[in-house]
């Protein structure tokens, strides 16, 4: 996908809905096998009340409809949430909203992702991250074994 072909922009409270959308669309796609431990009321709910006003939260835009293809959330060099629509995969959005928040972190920045998640551990790996730790599944709520990912600038 050309640039062109997408936007990126600063998330508005009124993206909540189609945020959550894709957030609940993209684990179910990328990772069935994560329990489902809130409802999809109660996750709209977090990405109003939390997630949206506690992180610098970005969004690609398709540049023909304006609908939402992906989002990216940094909170304190924390990349909390890097997701997107199933369909938009593989075609330059990721990278790009990894780029917005790389440049918003200039000393750096760290990630978790669920250890099975290969995908995703491939697609940060090509991108300079470096794996700094491995846990049980004991720090997050689907009880799931993750890493911690570190990406460090050059100086």
């Amino acid at each position: 996908m050309d640039d062109s072909a997408f936007v990126l922009r600063p998330a508005a409270p009124t993206d909540a809905d189609e945020i959550t959308r894709l957030f609940l669309a993209s684990r179910a796609a990328a990772m069935p096998y994560l329990p489902r431990i809130h409802s999809d009321e109660d996750t709209l709910a977090w990405i109003t009340h939390v997630v949206l006003p506690d992180s610098r939260v970005w969004v690609a835009a398709d540049s023909g409809t304006g609908s939402i293809l992906g989002f990216a959330a940094l909170e304190d060099g924390m990349l909390e949430h890097l997701y997107l629509l199933p369909d938009a995969r593989r075609r330059g959005i990721g990278t790009r909203l990894l780029a917005e928040v790389r440049e918003a972190s200039p000393d750096g920045l760290s990630l978790n992702v669920f250890q099975r998640n290969e995908d995703a551990i491939a697609f940060y790996v090509r991108h300079g991250f470096e794996l700094v730790d491995t846990n049980d599944g004991s720090r997050n709520e689907e009880n799931e074994p993750d890493a911690t990912y570190r990406w460090t600038p050059a100086r």
